[in-house]
């Protein structure tokens, strides 16, 4: 407790860091996941092509994949960008089959309905199988945005400062409170990630929160 005491503004500043590395793949990520998954859900033939092998992605060693991305994008060892990139390939891997199983789930009924009151396939989309989708990507979401916290702390190895950062500190001096410090505040981030979604799940789906009488 010292340690962090006396450290806070590092930690902070790590944490903070940690934080926009986590986000912004993964808003990023939804927003490729999101037409990827339509076209799953649209069209059968591709369903296992873009599922299976985006799924793929997420095969791929999370240390590799950081070290390839400087050779791909021609950015340097130590560019954040390298971090963006693969976690949002991460996203992309974990959220297609979550959105093409939501709009899946999405009563064809509903659809039905919708589309003799005159609405049209786009925005069908965004005011009825989007919506009535959101707690099943929001599942997904969740868990992508845990797995971004953990995957992150992997790219200290690599020099990127962050809350991994104070894992590859506390080892090489065989010192364990920056150690305890950072796994601390990964699941204290991861959680407020979680909570975040959760919010912003019960926010858009307010008809969930009706209680009959």
């Amino acid at each position: 407790m010292t340690w962090f005491l006396d450290h806070l503004d590092d930690v902070a500043s790590l944490t903070v860091t940690h934080a926009v590395l986590s986000v912004i793949p993964l808003v990023i990520g939804l927003l490729l996941a999101l037409p990827l998954g339509w076209l799953a859900r649209r069209y059968r033939w591709l369903r296992t092509p873009l599922v299976a092998g985006t799924g793929l992605l997420y095969t791929i060693p999370s240390l590799a994949l950081f070290i390839l991305m400087p050779l791909i994008l021609g950015t340097g060892i130590l560019d954040p960008l390298n971090v963006v990139v693969a976690l949002t390939l991460y996203t992309v891997a974990l959220l297609v089959r979550t959105v093409a199983d939501g709009l899946a789930a999405v009563p064809e009924e509903v659809l039905q309905a919708a589309t003799a009151m005159g609405i049209g396939r786009v925005r069908r989309f965004f005011t009825v199988e989007l919506p009535l989708a959101v707690p099943v990507i929001s599942a997904g979401l969740r868990v992508a945005a845990v797995s971004n916290v953990s995957i992150v702390s992997v790219a200290a190895l690599l020099g990127i400062a962050q809350l991994g950062s104070l894992f590859t500190d506390g080892f090489a001096r065989d010192f364990v409170d920056p150690i305890v410090v950072g796994i601390f505040a990964c699941m204290v981030l991861a959680a407020a990630l979680d909570l975040t979604i959760l919010g912003l799940t019960r926010a858009a789906t307010p008809w969930l929160r009706r209680v009959p009488a």
